[in-house]
């Protein structure tokens, strides 16, 4: 193991050979599993060194092609998930080390800004309107932009990199009007949708800490076009046409999350509600078991039996990747009860 990382080290750094170096790193990791060496920091440190000295050489070379550099993007992804897999079955720290989660995080959202992955932008609308026209017609997941962006604030999320996603999502445009229209089929803002990527990950793992940090930030830092007064407002108002916010649903879940069992009428309800966004967000499906994984840890909400092993292994990927109020209480309308539960302490 040492020899290869530092030959692969010494090509990187000394020669700039990226090709070779891929596939000394995918030899690498194999050996790490196969001789059940432990991940220790000073490992993960090391894969930060080749990560830091592959994306060094790649962006150096100024005469590789296009599909070439899309290539080799790639295969760094593979080792660094392959690395993150070998630090949840060898390491010490549940579904992965948080320097490899924040390695891989880094990658995808780099990957996301680099038209060699992605395409320009006349690419992807063409690839858009081809698979539209054509069911069958896929692309893979790590070939989209939102694909890549999900899967890195959720990597920032189980790194515990709260600061890192809040200046992601910075970096991203609100709402468009589309986007902001009440029933739109379309999918949501990608700053919207990785928020609520990033929060229900972060509750799907029981941390609820970082989930209210990521949320108040978000209210004071990013949201400043309205404020959460006006949100609020908003979200009940069903007449406004404009569509419920995701910030305002993400607090809300936070702070059912913070009550008991007895708010798991309340949990149903909310998810229930805000279905139609959810289901417009990148994999449908994945966010599903997020929040069925939430309705079983936070409320005793316990899944058909087929949906606990799927939700179980997409977990697991991710790393090879007071008194309740008892619901809505005296017939109160089940958004005020929302709006209560999460004003409670103070609100966001």
């Amino acid at each position: 193991t040492e020899v290869a990382y530092s030959t692969s080290l010494t090509l990187l750094v000394k020669s700039g050979r990226v090709s070779v170096s891929s596939q000394l790193l995918a030899v690498l990791v194999q050996v790490l599993g196969e001789t059940h060496t432990e991940c220790t920091d000073e490992w993960v440190d090391k894969f930060a060194k080749l990560d830091a000295a592959y994306r060094t050489a790649l962006d150096n070379d100024d005469k590789m092609n296009s599909d070439e550099r899309g290539r080799l993007q790639r295969l760094h992804l593979q080792f660094l998930k392959k690395g993150l897999k070998w630090s949840n079955d060898l390491g010490k720290i549940r579904f992965g080390a948080t320097g490899m989660h924040a390695l891989l995080g880094d990658h995808c959202w780099n990957m996301s800004c680099d038209e060699a992955v992605v395409g320009t932008e006349a690419e992807r609308a063409e690839a858009a309107a081809k698979i539209e026209e054509d069911s069958d017609e896929e692309l893979e997941d790590e070939d989209w932009e939102i694909g890549l962006r999900s899967e890195a604030v959720s990597h920032y999320a189980l790194a515990e990199q709260i600061g890192t996603i809040l200046e992601k999502l910075k970096s991203l445009p609100g709402p468009t009007a589309e986007e902001g229209t009440m029933g739109h089929v379309c999918p949501p803002a990608q700053r919207d949708e990785l928020l609520t990527r990033s929060i229900l990950v972060l509750l799907a793992v029981e941390n609820l800490r970082d989930a209210r940090t990521l949320a108040s930030s978000y209210l004071t830092e990013v949201e400043t076009t309205r404020t959460a007064a006006q949100l609020k407002k908003s979200y009940l108002d069903k007449t406004d046409g404009k569509a419920p916010s995701h910030v305002m649903f993400v607090c809300m879940l936070i702070r059912i999350c913070e009550k008991d069992a007895k708010t798991a009428p309340l949990f149903n309800w909310l998810v229930r509600n805000f279905g139609a966004e959810l289901g417009t967000m990148h994999e449908p499906e994945v966010i599903k078991t997020y929040t069925t994984k939430i309705g079983r840890v936070y409320f005793d909400i316990q899944p058909p039996p087929n949906m606990m092993d799927m939700m179980e292994n997409m977990m697991g990927m991710m790393g090879g990747m007071g008194g309740g109020m008892g619901g809505a209480a005296g017939g109160m309308n089940p958004m005020m009860a929302a709006m209560q539960a999460m004003q409670q302490g103070g609100g966001m």
